[in-house]
């Protein structure tokens, strides 16, 4: 069953920009034979990761993911069932915000940064609006 996951941590100090280059390198070089695709957003405290693949191999996946020393206190925020891939040939899309000034590629609403908080704190859960909102991202 194809499938999304999406959660939310905090980056630990001892995660520097070096380390984001090595778990992307890493992403790219292990999510293509597993045909996992996705996004990772981070900020200078917190990580936003966006995967899709067939739903046994994400939990595969996010076990791993939480036991990482970069990152602390995952929350799974988003996982269900897809009909399509939103991020189909992205091993691992990337891109890095500042808390403070979050800058989308399209127009954001109140409502979107409302959401976005709510992400941010790990209590957002519905799949379809943080799959939205993190398109908002990447995508023109």
């Amino acid at each position: 069953m194809l499938a999304h996951l999406a959660y939310v941590s905090v980056r630990k100090s001892n995660c520097t920009e070096a380390e984001i280059e090595k778990i992307l390198a890493s992403c790219k070089i292990n999510n293509g034979p597993l045909d996992i695709t996705g996004v990772l957003l981070y900020s200078d405290h917190k990580f936003i990761q966006y995967v899709e693949g067939e739903s046994t191999s994400l939990m595969t996946l996010y076990d791993k993911i939480k036991k990482d020393e970069r990152h602390e206190k995952a929350v799974m925020i988003s996982y269900s069932p897809i009909a399509a891939r939103i991020f189909p040939s992205w091993q691992m899309g990337s891109r890095k915000f500042s808390s403070d000034d979050i800058s989308f590629v399209t127009d954001i609403t109140s409502g979107d940064k409302d959401v976005f908080t709510k992400i941010m704190s790990g209590k957002e859960t519905e799949g379809a609006k943080v799959q939205e909102l993190l398109v908002k991202f990447f995508k023109k």
